[in-house]
């Protein structure tokens, strides 16, 4: 394949409905990479975090000759100007930890992305829309925007807002697993032992859902166009 855009994501949850009717490159499952090929676009989750990212990076630009590369997957709102559920496209990424800022080939009007090390609280939220001007949080865009300057690629980011800049569930952070990947099983023996968690978590769940199918289509448009 020639000229494809390299779609990176963490989670094969945030690619599925791309995806759908393909098999992920049985070769790269022992690794945990989930990397799919679809007509003019490589599209690849490995799992959450820098690290995990970079691997996702590498394995989308060593299988395709890339012509872009979006970072995609689910993001926080830090603003009440972005409600959960949307579809948000950065002019900008930053990354929180030193400030280093990538601007990405979208419109000057689109939104500023943070990146930071772990899920973020509301007071984080709060913190990043104040320094940064940030209208949305991840924990990948950052190290995608870099690795795709570091080959001189166009770059994009398009999040889908799983939870408005007030919502917190404490106790998602700590099922982020070592290889990238949440350990979903784990979380829902935590949440279903704590009545007061089920309604926080219902919703996020069902808008998750949402925000992605919104998600998927505008990216089935981006690819169409290539």
């Amino acid at each position: 394949m020639s000229g494809c855009v390299a779609i990176i994501a963490a989670l094969p949850r945030e690619i599925a409905g791309l995806v759908r009717g393909t098999k992920p490159d049985v070769g790269l499952l022992h690794r945990g990479i989930h990397l799919h090929r679809l007509p003019h676009a490589i599209v690849v989750a490995a799992g959450m975090g820098s690290q995990r990212v970079t691997l996702a990076f590498a394995e989308a630009v060593a299988a395709a000759s890339i012509s872009t590369v979006i970072s995609t997957g689910l993001a926080g709102s830090c603003t009440s100007g972005l409600a959960a559920g949307n579809v948000g496209e950065a002019s900008a990424v930053i990354e929180a930890r030193t400030g280093e800022r990538f601007v990405t080939v979208s419109p000057p009007s689109a939104y500023v992305l943070a990146t930071t090390e772990t899920i973020a609280s509301v007071r984080e939220k709060a913190r990043l829309a104040e320094t940064y001007a940030a209208a949305m949080v991840d924990m990948e865009a950052a190290t995608v925007a870099r690795l795709a300057a570091a080959h001189e690629l166009p770059f994009r980011a398009i999040k889908a807002i799983s939870d408005a800049h007030d919502f917190e569930l404490a106790s998602l952070a700590r099922f982020a697993g070592k290889n990238g990947y949440f350990r979903t099983g784990a979380f829902a023996i935590h949440t279903a032992l704590r009545p007061h968690h089920w309604s926080k978590a219902m919703q996020l769940g069902r808008v998750s859902t949402l925000a992605l199918a919104s998600l998927h289509a505008a990216l089935r448009e981006v690819v169409a166009a290539v």
